[in-house]
């Protein structure tokens, strides 16, 4: 049995991992995907204060109270930053981080900081616009996403506050430096956020990388086949 713990991506919450919940328990192992404060279940707490941190710790929190450790913990897309903040917070409890097309800062590093300035503009503007201010509206999801998950999905799909977006982990934060993955979906679109992290992972001694034939989000569209790539790192 292994013990998975997922930082979910942006807008989205546990309930986008349903998919994954009986492979996981049929394969024997535990598996956890805290819901952030102010998405999902928990979005009657969302405030213009929910930063980055706030994320980190909602994640961290579940580690300790559930008393977890040798954690295989996955940060899928704005997860990988929730995640590279947990493993260096719980490295102790840490066996593997595993980046699922997913974000991967460096100290003093915000996800704005991470995309083009065209990009970065936009997002602001939504927040403005139609936002209050302080909220994201939710991105389309992958064009190859079914009409029945688009159902499912899209009354689910929340605002985010824009401070988890522009909050940059700490300057002082010391990486977690022990074994990493990354998995890149290689199916992108026009606007591919995550090949230089996955460029840079294969390039990096200490690294294992994975490709996976899907769009941006695997555990939606082809469940059965991130699951074959999670036992393997189980």
């Amino acid at each position: 049995m292994t013990t998975f713990v997922v930082a979910h991506g942006a807008w989205s919450s546990s309930w986008a991992w349903k998919k994954m919940r009986p492979l996981m328990r049929s394969a024997g192992h535990q598996f956890f995907v805290p819901a952030y404060t102010g998405l999902g279940e928990r979005a009657h707490a969302a405030s213009p204060a929910v930063s980055l941190d706030t994320h980190i710790a909602d994640v961290v929190g579940v580690i300790e109270m559930e008393d977890l450790r040798d954690v295989v913990l996955v940060g899928h897309s704005y997860g990988g930053m929730v995640a590279t903040g947990v493993a260096a917070a719980a490295r102790d409890r840490i066996r593997h981080l595993v980046y699922l097309d997913a974000f991967v800062p460096d100290p003093g590093q915000s996800l704005l900081d991470l995309q083009k300035p065209d990009h970065t503009t936009r997002v602001i503007a939504a927040a403005v616009s139609h936002g209050q201010g302080w909220r994201v509206p939710p991105q389309a999801p992958p064009p190859d996403t079914s009409p029945e998950d688009l159902a499912w999905m899209l009354p689910r799909r929340m605002p985010q506050p824009l401070l988890t977006f522009t909050t940059p982990l700490s300057a002082g934060l010391v990486p977690y430096d022990g074994p990493r993955t990354y998995i890149f979906c290689s199916r992108v679109g026009p606007a591919d956020s995550f090949r230089q992290f996955a460029e840079r992972a294969r390039s990096t001694p200490g690294w294992r990388y994975v490709e996976l034939d899907a769009s941006h989000n695997p555990h939606i569209t082809i469940p059965h086949g991130l699951m074959a790539v999670f036992a393997d790192l189980a």
